[in-house]
Order: C-alpha cells, then sequence, then structure tokens
C-alpha cells in the first residue's frame, strides 16, 4: 500500500502555474483579484488568463494581464485564440501584449464563434488552426509559447494519431510547452505521454488538474471535450449536493492524490484550472508540500 499523500515525502521540487478566465462584472473581478492574490505566495511558474472571440471578451483578458504585469511579480500567460479576427489584428494583439511585458502566451485554436459543439470555420484572412498561430507569432516575436494536448483526443479530431499529429505540428512551428485539457485518470495521461515521445515531442507536457467541486457541472465540462470521468468519482460525490464544504474537502483529497500519483511517475509540473476559486488550488498545493514565498502583491 503507498503512503498516504500526507505523509508521502516528495524529493524533487514541484512546480505550479495557475489558469484564471477574465471577469465580467466588478464582483467577479473582486473575485478573481483576492485569487490571484491568494495564490501569489505560491510564486507559480506562471499564470494563464484566458480569452474568447469577441472585442470586449479580449478588452477583459488584455486589462487582467496588465493588472498582473503593474502590480505584482507574477509572470502572466495570456491566451491568444484564432477566432474571429485577421492575421494583422492577432499580430497587433501580440504586439500590444509584449509591449506591456508580457513575454509568455498560450496559443489555442478558440472554441467556434456559435460555442462548443458547432463546426468551427476558419476566419477569413485569418489563422486557420493553432500550429498557424504559433508560426504567425515566432515570425515576430520571440514570446514562450504554451500550447493546447489532449490527452483523450480532441473532440474534433479524427483519430488520436490525427490529434498527435496536430500537437507535433504546434511544436515544430515553435511551441515551448503544452498543456493538457484536464483528466482524471492517470493512466490516460501518462499513456498519451508515452506516445507523444515516441512521435518525437520533448517539450515539457503539463498536466492540466481540474479540481472538482460541482460534480453535475464537471460532468458537462468533460463531454463538452470529450474527458472521461471515472465511476469511482461519482461514487465520491454522491449524497453531496446540499453540502458544499463536505465537497470541497473531497475535492481537494481526489485532486491531490491524483497529482501525488504523478509525482510517483516523475512528473513534477502541475497546471491548475482554478475556475477563479483560490481555496482548493491552495490547499492542494499545500498538501504536496508546497509552502507560501514571499510574493510583490501591492493590490
Amino acid at each position: 500500500m503507498s503512503p498516504s499523500i500526507l505523509h508521502r515525502p516528495f524529493h524533487r521540487p514541484l512546480s505550479v502555474s495557475f489558469e484564471f478566465f477574465p471577469p465580467k462584472t466588478a464582483e467577479m473581478e473582486d473575485q478573481l483579484w483576492r485569487s490571484v492574490i491568494r495564490l501569489a505566495p505560491m510564486a507559480p511558474t506562471f499564470v494563464s488568463v484566458t480569452y474568447g472571440a469577441g472585442g470586449s471578451t479580449r478588452e477583459r483578458t488584455h486589462a487582467t494581464v496588465k493588472r498582473i504585469v503593474d502590480e505584482t511579480a507574477l509572470k502572466p500567460a495570456a491566451h491568444l485564440t484564432c477566432v474571429a479576427a485577421t492575421k494583422d489584428e492577432i499580430l497587433d494583439v501580440a504586439q500590444s501584449y509584449w509591449e506591456a511585458g508580457v513575454r509568455h502566451l498560450v496559443a489555442l485554436r478558440g472554441d467556434p464563434p456559435g460555442g462548443v459543439g458547432t463546426a468551427y470555420t476558419p476566419h477569413p484572412g485569418g489563422y486557420a488552426y493553432a500550429a498557424d498561430l504559433v508560426e504567425g507569432l515566432r515570425t515576430r516575436f520571440d514570446f514562450e509559447i504554451s500550447v493546447a494536448a489532449y490527452p483523450e483526443m480532441h473532440p474534433h479530431a479524427s483519430s488520436p494519431a490525427a490529434d498527435l499529429d496536430n500537437l507535433k505540428r504546434k511544436v515544430d512551428a515553435g511551441a515551448t510547452r503544452a498543456i493538457t485539457q484536464f483528466f482524471f485518470e492517470n493512466g490516460t495521461f501518462l499513456r498519451f505521454v508515452e506516445k507523444a515521445r515516441a512521435a518525437g515531442i520533448s517539450i515539457p507536457i503539463v498536466p492540466g488538474i481540474m479540481p472538482v467541486t460541482n460534480f453535475a457541472q464537471a460532468v458537462r465540462f468533460a463531454g463538452m471535450c470529450g474527458a472521461t470521468v471515472p465511476s469511482s468519482m461519482a461514487r465520491h460525490f454522491e449524497g453531496l449536493d446540499d453540502d458544499p464544504d463536505t465537497r470541497k474537502l473531497v475535492a481537494a483529497t481526489l485532486a491531490a492524490e491524483q497529482c501525488a500519483k504523478l509525482v510517483d511517475h516523475g512528473i513534477t509540473d502541475f497546471h491548475f484550472y482554478t475556475l477563479n476559486r483560490a481555496d482548493l488550488a491552495y490547499a492542494i498545493c499545500h498538501i504536496l508540500g508546497l509552502r507560501p514565498q514571499p510574493a510583490e502583491v501591492t493590490a
């Protein structure tokens, strides 16, 4: 029997990063900033801020990233997609990030403007796919560029092999890191990494971890992105619909155990999808042995 994560020594240093999404209201902005302040002492490698189609979303992302640059010592990674913009418009956004002091982008194809589940059509005059976006960025800038990877295959991919070929194209175009879609079964991630290495993909592949407090919501998210939800997870959350405090405890325990088992396989970098909530990510990091470090946050 393996030791409890509360007593298991981790002999190698762990690195973490956190993902946030731009706020839509003043109240959401306050919650986001409280989360940033709470998680900053964990000294993340970077914090990413998501980005959607449409000018207002782009502006909120840029404003959030700019505030992180101006008011903290954190290194932000701004999401950039191919959706609803020409090549020149996308490069102008990238230029604005560069001028703001951002040196890390997450380059993505992006969801179809009609929403998840609708057909994707490249924008006329734009970059068609993430590999094209990475290549375009490389012609103008020296950003660190992270891209997405899908241990269980992108929903629009024709096959796992085709999806892996697409990741290889992104790497060949200049991507420096891959961050995976969330998953709940470690074997799926480990097998994916093994296949990626066999395909000649040598950049870091960072597991994306999503702590689950709302099981029904997690099932919906998983259905949209093709992730498998194990039956054991349903049993863990059974009967807790009206007990949010216990759900948080269960969520932190499950996610920390998932990370600890990945550490046993040599994984030391983790990317947490925070949903703009700091409590679970902070607790998981603490369980894994990370402790607060001095951080310069002025707000």
